[in-house]
């Protein structure tokens, strides 16, 4: 394969080459561990370079510095909010509220919880994959402790409204958790002003490294820890740092707290310009998800009708170009997705969506290939297809 054209930037993102740069010194020059600090001067130094990450984290959700706690990913930032909030709030109430369309990092948290006697509750969404505010409202109870919603989804690009779901939860003194791993680095958030509580990100999502994320957790908001060791993190995430991460991650956030805006209007010219030729030259594709400024600025996702996706995407994979499926963060990918069961697409339909969420390297001059090659590729597919008709 010569060149590749990737399209699978919400399964994960090439790390700029300014992280990597960023990063190397502390693989085998910088390389002590910062829990040493008071003996050590090149654990000082690491310990320096750790703190200067987590105010870039900081500063890019616009939160207090010592808000942020480092984690190993977006999956274990999902299980600690939930978990912690869920067990440090038993006395309280024992009901949680969140969506039938999150991240399956969060869906099975709520679902390890209620072995634990904990009930949760799904707010429905619409065919766009909206939450509707005034639903969430009408399920609170008096023993509700905990919301999560999504800051927008991973499948079909939904923006939430999570600042109005954050003022619902502090008027109502209920904790509100929003997964915000596809957006942070992509769109602007501050967690004062949408009254977010505890916020979930992973730094291979916004062009970092892989296998380092973070949560930030509301000064007074109290969590129980599942990961008892060292005490690290100030016990809310025990083991020894791992600091070559978090120097990319809080590079990687400095680069995009700088430059997100240019970033991501190049990004959705791209993408609009990109579905405007797929609805013109390809009859019969249909998208999930809202249009406009509510869908995240780089994903598509729509229906082929004819044809089924696994071979679509082989058959592009053969031809240098990458797209998904739906999610990549599952283990098991031939089961329906949950997303878009949620929003009501035809079970006969839902093998038939692909995802293109594209990155800062596309290219506006890598359109003609996508579209030629989807052309081809979805002819020869229909014809062979008993599912196709004119």
């Amino acid at each position: 394969m010569e060149s590749v054209v990737y399209l699978d930037n919400a399964a994960t993102t090439a790390v700029d080459e300014r992280v990597v740069k960023k990063m190397l010194p502390y693989f085998s020059e910088k390389y002590a561990n910062p829990a040493t600090k008071w003996t050590s001067s090149l654990s000082k130094e690491v310990d320096f370079a750790v703190e200067e990450a987590r105010m870039s984290v900081a500063k890019i959700i616009n939160s207090e510095v010592d808000e942020i706690y480092f984690t190993s990913g977006g999956t274990e930032a999902d299980n600690t909010a939930l978990k912690g909030i869920a067990f440090s709030n038993m006395n309280r109430g024992n009901e949680i509220i969140s969506t039938p369309i999150e991240h399956e990092a969060v869906l099975k948290s709520l679902y390890a919880l209620e072995k634990f006697g904990f009930e949760v509750k799904f707010a429905r969404v619409d065919s766009k994959g909206f939450v509707d505010p005034m639903e969430i409202i009408k399920m609170i109870t008096r023993k509700t402790i905990l919301i999560s919603v999504m800051h927008a989804n991973n499948e079909i690009g939904t923006i939430e409204p999570i600042r109005e779901i954050g003022m619902i939860c502090r008027e109502r003194n209920i904790y509100f958790h929003t997964d915000a791993v596809q957006t942070v680095g992509h769109l602007k958030i501050n967690v004062k002003n949408d009254y977010i509580d505890l916020l979930s990100l992973s730094g291979h999502k916004f062009y970092g490294p892989k296998g380092i994320g973070a949560i930030f957790v509301r000064n007074g908001v109290k969590i129980q820890s599942f990961m008892d060791g060292g005490g690290q993190e100030k016990g809310v995430r025990s083991g020894t740092l791992n600091t070559t991460g978090i120097v990319g991650l809080g590079e990687a956030a400095r680069i995009a707290f700088e430059e997100m805006e240019e970033t991501e209007e190049k990004i959705k010219n791209i993408r609009n310009k990109l579905w405007e030729r797929i609805q013109n030259e390809i009859p019969k594709v249909y998208l999930n998800g809202p249009d406009g400024e509510t869908r995240i600025a780089n994903n598509l996702s729509f229906n082929i009708i004819g044809i089924r996706n696994e071979p679509l995407l082989v058959a592009l994979n053969e031809r240098g170009i990458i797209a998904g499926g739906g999610s990549a963060c599952s283990a098991e990918g031939k089961n329906p997705s949950h997303v878009l069961e949620s929003i009501g697409v035809r079970k006969d339909d839902i093998f038939s969506v692909i995802r293109i969420s594209l990155g800062k390297y596309n290219k506006e001059t890598e359109i003609d290939t996508i579209v030629y090659n989807f052309k081809e590729v979805v002819k020869q597919l229909r014809e062979m297809s008993p599912f196709w008709t004119e």
